[in-house]
């Protein structure tokens, strides 16, 4: 099976193909600033208790993290939105690698700040079968200390690459959350996480499903 980097490379390397100098110094730079922000040391890390949370899926339906607890661990993908193309291939992975969680008792949400119609949009495109949410206004990401403000010398770039935020998001605050996934235990301890402020590096599905029959066979 292909896996998941190295899709993220290939479009990584399509867009340093077409991209302009400038723009891609600029996004290079961008990123630098925020790792040396120290986001990704401040997020929820292992150990720790994942807050409670409940959330919109793609047709307005509350889902809440508890309900799902009782049924067994939970992995949450936190992605920036529809528009996102890394963020399109993170969740498709996911869907190829459902069986295998669900196999394992576990389930599987994916959380964006994108407004629920947004969020439809996408689950019918890739016919994802797990819960697309809505967190509008980064309410849960940012009790995962995984949010931050787009840096001002990329919103002409978003803006030239026809991403509006504020229609995706359906608020002017610029911020977004980096990419994240957390594998979360029964008892909503953090027992895998993988924050990664560079958007264009995401958690392999393999290793998180690696963590979590290492945790179970603990049990």
């Amino acid at each position: 099976m292909t896996t998941l980097a190295s899709q993220l490379d290939a479009v990584s390397a399509s867009v340093r193909a077409q991209a302009p100098g400038a723009v891609l110094e600029t996004i290079d730079a961008a990123n630098r600033r925020l790792a040396e922000s120290g986001l990704a040391e401040r997020a929820l890390r292992i150990g720790q208790r994942a807050p409670d949370f409940e959330l919109p899926d793609a047709t307005g339906r509350r889902v809440d993290s508890r309900s799902l607890l009782v049924r067994g661990p939970m992995v949450i993908s936190f992605y920036r939105g529809a528009w996102c193309p890394y963020c399109n291939l993170e969740l498709q992975a996911w869907q190829r690698h459902l069986p295998a969680l669900q196999t394992l008792g576990a389930t599987l949400v994916a959380i964006s700040p994108q407004t629920p119609d947004a969020s439809l949009t996408l689950a019918e495109k890739h016919a994802l079968a797990y819960p697309v949410l809505s967190d509008l206004g980064h309410r849960v990401a940012r009790q995962f200390g995984i949010v931050y403000t787009l840096d001002h010398s990329l919103r002409p770039v978003y803006e030239a690459f026809g991403i509006d935020l504020i229609a995706h998001n359906g608020d002017s605050s610029f911020e977004l959350p980096v990419p994240a996934t957390y594998l979360i235990e029964r008892d909503a301890t953090v027992a895998g996480a993988w924050v990664d402020v560079d958007y264009r590096h995401r958690a392999e599905p393999s290793q998180v499903l690696a963590r979590l029959r290492e945790r179970l066979a603990q049990v």
